[in-house]
Parts: structure tokens; C-alpha cells; sequence
């Protein structure tokens, strides 16, 4: 590794607490940096730099396949009037933008299979 990348990784590591200083604070990023007199657009600069710094870090795929990642999401339940019809749904579970609707005949194996499923939806 020579001097200059040596350099460039001190400064990211350096600007990467920065960043997460400035973020927990609570405050704008703008108010931040007055008060720790550093200039807004270096501010940005670095998060940038910090940004693509991290993405290169990512691991490539190799075969090209799809990966699924799954992201915990909090399932937010919906109970149904109980005067719905036979055909309609009992319970709606909303996971982000996908709505999965439960009716009443679901098997216990489907429903557990279903959540499973949806735990790993990006």
C-alpha cells in the first residue's frame, strides 16, 4: 500500500466518525458544521467519498445470480370486520409495499411458509 492510499484511507476513516457524529447529533447538517466549523460542501464531499468508499467495499457476485438478503421489516396486522364474506380475507399483513391477505381456510404450513418467504422480500 503506498503513502497516498495510506493517506486516503486515514481520511476516510477520519470523515466516516465525522459523519456519524454529525448524523447522531440530532441536529441539521448544516448547524452541525457551523458550530464544528467545517464547511458544508466538504461536508457533502466526503459523505460522498465515505458512500462510494463503502459500496466498493461490498462483496461482488460471482455467478451473477440474485442474492436475497433479508431485512427485518415490522409486520403491521389489520383485522377484517367480522362480517366479511367466506371469500374474503381475515387478516391483511403489510410488509412495506407488499400486502399479503390471510383467508380463513389458510393452513398453518401455508401461513408459516408465507412469512417465511416475505422476511426475505427486498
Amino acid at each position: 500500500m503506498d503513502s497516498r492510499e495510506v493517506t486516503r484511507q486515514y481520511r476516510l476513516n477520519q470523515w466516516t466518525e465525522i459523519i456519524r457524529e454529525c448524523r447522531s447529533s440530532g441536529q441539521t447538517i448544516s448547524a452541525w458544521c457551523a458550530e464544528h466549523n467545517i464547511n458544508v460542501k466538504s461536508y457533502y464531499y466526503w459523505l460522498r467519498k465515505v458512500r462510494t468508499a463503502a459500496c466498493e467495499s461490498l462483496p461482488v457476485i460471482e455467478n451473477g445470480e440474485p442474492q436475497i438478503v433479508p431485512v427485518p421489516m415490522p409486520v403491521q396486522l389489520a383485522k377484517v370486520n367480522s362480517s366479511v364474506q367466506k371469500d374474503s380475507s381475515h387478516v391483511i399483513l403489510r410488509m412495506g409495499a407488499v400486502t399479503l391477505e390471510l383467508h380463513n381456510g389458510a393452513s398453518a404450513e401455508l401461513i408459516a411458509n408465507t412469512l417465511k418467504a416475505m422476511a426475505h422480500v427486498r
